[in-house]
């Protein structure tokens, strides 16, 4: 058996690996969680498209949480929205997935447009 350490959403599982193959199926074994390790460091930003001007960003960055297609954008710059609102719709694996609004605030930037493919931590919007 080989013991591994598992990392899943910030959660740390340790895991025992039974070797080879016995032909007898048995029941799975619960593992308890390990106990938390320091949270890994968040990955960079991405750049903000070239379409942004200069010192108009917010300070809040609304970014891709996957790779897909812009199919809707339900605000505009200088509009004032809540938290939880819908600022776009991200078509991902042919499912429509709603990017809202992290915090109340004012929509500073847009830096997409209907149709854009959009890679995983790319910087959509921008709120103030």
């Amino acid at each position: 058996m080989k013991n591994y350490t598992i990392t899943v959403n910030g959660n740390v599982y340790e895991v025992t690996v039974e070797e080879g193959f016995t032909g007898k199926a048995s029941a799975p074994k619960a593992a308890a969680p390990a106990p938390k390790a320091a949270p890994a460091p968040a990955p960079a930003p991405a750049p903000a498209p070239a379409a942004a001007p200069a010192g108009a960003a917010g300070s809040v960055a609304v970014t891709a949480p996957m790779p897909g297609k812009i199919l809707g954008v339900k605000v505009s710059a200088g509009q004032a929205v809540k938290r939880g609102q819908v600022l776009l719709i991200l078509e991902a694996m042919k499912m429509e997935n709603e990017i809202v609004a992290p915090q109340d605030g004012t929509v500073a930037t847009i830096n997409v447009s209907v149709g854009d493919s959009v890679e995983p931590g790319a910087t959509l919007a921008t709120l103030n």
